[in-house]
Formats: structure tokens, C-alpha cells, sequence
């Protein structure tokens, strides 16, 4: 779709630069005469890509409510797993062919008595050929193990982030933001690197294990089974120990990396308020203990690792000069052949070659083990809101709206809301006013479904909230919050972000009808204007009526409003408040009033204080019941009469 009116491409397009028609699929840009062949060619190569399937259930299908494990993760692709473990074998085997054919060349080719040039030639060559497999071998793995790196961390991501669309509001409320980035970035990147390389690189080595111990009794069982007694207990005492030590380390590194992007994304996204309060000092310092914990888990875990590393590497050291020894006597007593000692003694060496690199594998393999556990914590993290397994679709509305008996608490024991009742006809718009805290916005919360009741109950046109589907519930409620968030794109997207299908018609509709004409004229490409971050660079009163046009054009029967002038000027107030007028019209409507020129808009306005319902009446009859309500309107006539203008 084109916004008509405006420079350039569409809804999610570009301009075609210099009066050419739009490109659809690029990003907004101009694009040079010279350059605009070129960019019609790479258009026109593009593949087609399908429509996703990416279902979303809001209390999540039954794949996807299975516990995260690794193996769950990878089963999904069971030929590249086969393939991959095939590769394994491959290559663990034919990388140790090499000391047999040593073994083979020297007492068939070079002891005494046995001397054939042919016999060294031809295991010089099968030795190149093996190596060769191995080496083939391993170059697919990689790219297998890669792809299906790839394509596990693909599904990750969509299931990590699809479970954070379907939690409740309360979590996001409790957990810090850096946190949550830390799971979807860093955790995830560690848990790449382990199934891109980690795991096949465990595989590998340990099954050359098995297959060097398996090669040293057929070489010689008397000398593998001291190699068994004297090495193997040590190495599995170390393993243990190394086991249990570094998986408390690297639990402490994903938490210390989690407080530092979460103290990170705080001081960025409140930077303007550290500016004006003169605190860079005092975050640097708070940042900088936030970092050095980081830091001493880091150097926990390289304490364990340099305990660990050299550690077996003097086992080996040790086996070696003992088999040396025992070995040496063998041959000079004829027991053992010198072809038979120099391979046990190579097989020796790489028996502890591969237990030093798993040590390194295995700081991957606990790293990303770490980091799985993280995310499994996440994806068990249930929502607070959940839809009933029975839910109905909620049937068109009239926006009949009914708090029956309705307590709720955030915290056990500590009630916000305590026996409110309150009923709304369709087409009525009732303000909530009262002190901060008292439990105005709980009770559009309730309405939304972000939270609900601990007790009664909270119904549309008598369908209890959660008798009925969210989907269907959200799709006829609007709401406008105080601060509204812009995300990133163009202005018109913002406006239809509720309605992606809207049609040019109802996006100029809604423009015009909200006010917003004036200022999409004065911005530089009209409705193809990209906003900034979170619309910084529009002013308080442009960001309200961006979100009052959003909701005018999701057509919602309800409304909920968390005082949409709070935070603008007089100027800005007007226009917003001749929007509301329009948006307003024929709609439920609940607004969240911390101005009394606003409730006073009102059909019935409703105070509310310390979690009840104190007074419910019109404007008139409020102020003429002298109660609370009355109180509070002297007192901001008489504030008006200072600031030197009269109240409507």
C-alpha cells in the first residue's frame, strides 16, 4: 500500500527516487539515477518468499510447551543428527589408523632382518590416504554440524520470543529489561557455539577415547591395564571434581553477564536523567562493581580450568614415563615387539591428547549447559494470565462493562483493589480520579486482561473476561496509554500497527479525524516519515495523536484511556482533547483522569480511594453531594484562580 499524498514508497516500501514509481521491499531511502538500474535488477533476483507459518497460541502448543533440553532441540532434525554422528565415527576412526600402520611399517619394514622399502612406502601412503578421510570427513562435519546449528538457533529464537509475547504483564514488570536481553542474546550465542561446535567436538574426542583403550588391549592388555589402574581412577576423580566446580562457575558468569547488560540498558534508556542529576560518576563506579563480580566469576573459572588443564596433562606426562619404563623392559625381554611399543606409546600420547582438548570443549559444553538452563528457566516461567483450554471467541461487543465484587492484590496480602462493583452501559465513558496508588489504572488493567481479579469477577456484555479468548478480546478494546510508545518505521506504520491491513482510505480517514493533519504536512516525507527510537524526535502532543489516530483506526468498541494530556500543553491539550471527542464518540470508554477538566468530560465520573470505589455520579452531582469529589474540585478552582484562568 502507498500512503497517498506523500514522497515516496508505501507501507513498509520505499520511494522510487527522483519521481520513479515506489519499490516495494526496500527500505526507505533515495535512490540515484545511476543506481536505480542496478537496484531494479537486485529487486527482480530477490526469491520469493512463502507466507511464515508461525502459528501463535497464547498459552502455547503442545511442542511447545515441552521442557527445553538440548536433545529436544536437536531430535526436530534427526538426518543432519544421523549424519553428523556418522561423520563422527568417521573420522574418530580413521584419524587413529595411524600408529597401527606405524607399527606394521617398522616390524615388517625396518628391524633388522625385515628391511622392505616397499612395505614403508606403502603405509607412508595408506597413512596419507586415512588422513585424507579424516580430514574429508571433518570438513563435512563442520558444514553439517554448522547448518544444523543454524537452523536449531532459528527455532530457538522464535520459541524464546514467542514465549515472551504470551507472558503476562507481571513479568515484564519484575524482571529487568537487560535480563531478558541477556537470554535472547548471549545465551543464545553460547548455545550456538556449543552445538556448531562443542558438541560434535565432545563426540569426537570421546569416542577416540574409546577407540584408542579399545586399540591398547589389542595392542597389549597388560600394559593398558596398567594404564587403566594408574591413570583412568585419577582422571575420573579430576573430571569430577572439575565437573561440579566449573558448572557453579559458569552459573555465576550467565547471571554476572545478565546484571551487567541489565545495568547497561538502564543507564542508556535513563541517560537524559543521569545527565541532569550529575550521576555519570556514580554509575561508572556502580557499573564498574557490577562488572568486576563479572569479572571474578570469569577468573573463578579459569582458576578451576588452570587446576584442571595442567592437572591430566601431568597424568599423561606421568603414564608416559611408566609405560616408557614398563614398556622398554618388555622389548628388551623379547615380550614386546619395538613396532608394538612405539604405537602404544603413540596411542599413549593421543589417549591424553584428546582429554585435553575436552577439557576445552567442555568449558563450551558448560557454558552453553549454563545457558540452557537460563532459557529453561525462562520458557518455565508461566503467564500470570492464562486463556482457559474452553475459551470462546467474545462475539461482537456493545461494551456493557461490569466490575462484580472485584478485589486484587500484586502481592499476596497486600490487596489494591478490595469489593469494587461498578457498572458501565455501552456508549458510557466513566473517569476514574483519585490519589496515586488508589487503584485507578489496576482497574483498566483488569479490563485489558494484563492481570486478573483475585477475587469477582470482570464481564463484557455478561461474557466473563476469562470465559473468552484474548485474541478476540483485544482485537475490540483500544487503548492510549499516558506515554505512548512509537516503534520503530514510518509514521504510518505506527498508525496501523493495530490494523497492518488497513487501506489508504481508513489510514487518511483516521489522520483527519484525530487532528493529525497539520502535522503529517509538515513532516518531510508525510506518512513515509521514519521515526526515530521510540518517536523521540516528535514532541509529546504529535506522539499522543500518532496513538489516538492508532486507535480511531483499530475501531475498538471499548476504550481505555491513562490520561492521554497529563504531560502536554495547553496547546497541545486542545487538540488532544477535540481528538478525544471524536475517538470517543458511540465507544465505552474509561478514562484514567488526573485532570479534573478532563473527567469533567465524563458521563460519571468514579473516585477512587485506597482500592474502593468512595462516590460514583456525574460532574454536577458530584460537586453538588459535597463528598470527596467535591474536595477535590474546590481545590483545583481555587489553584486555577492562582494560575490566573478559570476553569470550564
Amino acid at each position: 500500500m502507498t500512503w497517498g499524498g506523500s514522497v515516496g514508497g508505501g507501507f513498509g516500501g520505499a520511494p522510487g527516487g527522483f519521481g520513479r514509481p515506489a519499490v516495494p521491499g526496500l527500505p526507505f531511502a533515495g535512490i540515484p539515477p545511476e543506481l536505480q538500474d542496478g537496484v531494479d535488477r537486485l529487486v527482480a533476483s530477490e526469491p520469493k518468499y512463502g507466507e511464515p507459518d508461525i502459528v501463535f497460541e497464547q498459552n502455547g502448543s503442545e511442542q511447545e510447551l515441552k521442557r527445553l533440553t538440548l536433545w529436544r532441540l536437536l531430535n526436530k532434525y534427526p538426518g543432519m543428527l544421523l549424519l553428523s554422528g556418522l561423520l563422527v565415527v568417521v573420522i574418530a576412526v580413521t584419524g587413529q589408523v595411524g600408529p597401527k600402520l606405524t607399527e606394521y611399517a617398522i616390524n615388517n619394514g625396518m628391524t633388522p632382518g625385515h628391511y622392505d622399502f616397499g612395505v614403508v612406502v606403502a603405509m607412508a601412503v595408506a597413512y596419507l590416504v586415512f588422513i585424507l578421510v579424516a580430514a574429508l570427513g571433518q570438513r563435512f562435519q563442520v558444514q553439517v554440524t554448522g547448518r544444523l546449528a543454524a537452523w536449531v538457533m532459528n527455532d530457538l529464537r522464535v520459541k524464546v520470543f514467542a514465549h515472551l509475547q504470551r507472558l503476562s504483564l507481571g513479568f515484564f514488570t519484575e524482571e529487568k529489561a537487560g535480563v531478558v536481553m541477556s537470554r535472547m542474546t548471549s545465551d543464545i550465542e553460547n548455545l550456538q557455539q556449543l552445538l556448531q561446535d562443542g558438541l560434535s567436538q565432545l563426540a569426537i574426542q570421546g569416542l577416540t577415547m574409546v577407540v584408542i583403550t579399545i586399540i591398547l588391549f589389542a595392542t597389549n592388555a597388560y600394559l593398558a591395564f596398567i594404564t587403566v589402574v594408574l591413570i583412568i581412577p585419577a582422571l575420573v576423580v579430576a573430571s569430577i571434581w572439575f565437573k561440579r566446580a566449573s558448572e557453579r562457575g559458569y552459573d555465576q558468569v550467565r547471571d554476572g553477564i545478565a546484571n551487567v547488560l541489565s545495568d547497561l540498558s538502564e543507564s542508556l534508556h535513563g541517560v537524559h536523567i543521569v545527565t541532569a542529576h550529575n550521576r555519570q560518576r556514580h554509575n561508572v563506579v556502580h557499573h564498574r562493581n557490577v562488572v568486576g563480580d563479572y569479572r571474578d566469576a570469569n577468573n573463578y573459572t579459569a582458576h578451576v580450568n588452570a587446576l584442571y588443564g595442567p592437572g591430566t596433562q601431568m597424568l599423561g606426562i606421568i603414564g608416559q614415563a611408566v609405560m616408557l619404563a614398563v614398556g622398554g623392559t618388555m622389548v628388551l625381554n623379547h615380550q614386546l615387539s619395538l613396532g608394538a611399543l612405539v604405537a602404544f606409546f603413540l596411542y599413549l600420547n593421543r589417549f591424553f591428547q584428546p582429554i585435553q582438548l575436552l577439557v576445552q570443549q567442555y568449558n563450551t559444553y558448560q557454558q552453553g549447559q549454563a545457558s540452557v538452563n537460563k532459557l529453561r528457566d525462562l520458557c518455565d516461567t508461566e503467564p500470570e494470565v492464562m486463556e482457559a483450554p474452553d475459551a470462546t471467541v467474545l462475539p461482537p461487543i456493545e461494551g456493557a462493562i461490569r466490575f462484580d465484587h472485584v478485589s486484587f492484590a500484586y502481592v499476596a496480602g497486600r490487596p489494591v483493589l478490595e469489593d469494587v462493583d461498578l457498572t458501565m452501559a455501552p456508549g458510557e465513558t466513566v473517569a476514574f480520579v483519585g490519589p496515586t496508588g488508589a487503584g485507578k489504572s489496576t482497574m483498566a488493567k483488569l479490563v485489558t486482561r494484563f492481570y486478573d481479579p483475585s477475587e469477582g469477577r470482570v464481564t463484557i456484555d455478561g461474557h466473563d473476561l476469562r470465559s473468552v479468548t484474548m485474541h478476540s478480546l483485544r482485537s475490540q478494546l483500544g487503548v492510549v496509554p499516558q506515554e505512548p510508545f512509537l516503534f520503530a518505521g514510518t509514521i504510518g506504520d505506527n498508525i496501523a500497527f493495530a490494523r497492518p491491513d488497513a487501506t489508504d482510505d481508513e489510514i487518511h480517514e483516521a489522520v483527519e479525524r484525530v487532528g493529525l493533519t497539520d502535522v503529517i504536512d509538515r513532516m518531510p516525507h508525510g506518512l513515509d516519515t521514519v521515526v526515530h527510537e521510540r518517536g523521540q524526535t516528535l514532541s509529546s502532543g504529535e506522539r499522543q495523536l500518532i496513538a489516538l489516530a492508532r486507535a480511531f483506526l483499530a475501531h475498538p468498541r471499548v476504550l481505555v484511556l491513562d490520561e492521554a494530556t497529563s504531560n502536554l500543553d495547553l496547546q497541545s491539550e486542545t487538540k488532544i482533547e477535540a481528538a478525544l471527542d471524536v475517538l470517543l464518540e458511540n465507544r465505552t470508554a474509561i478514562l484514567i483522569a488526573h485532570r479534573l477538566s478532563t473527567a469533567m468530560r465524563a458521563d460519571r465520573i468514579a473516585v477512587v480511594d485506597d482500592g474502593r470505589i468512595i462516590e460514583v455520579g456525574s460532574h454536577a452531582e458530584l460537586v453538588a453531594k459535597g463528598g470527596r469529589y467535591a474536595e477535590m474540585y474546590e481545590t483545583w478552582v481555587s489553584q486555577a484562580d492562582v494560575a490566573g484562568h478559570q476553569p470550564a
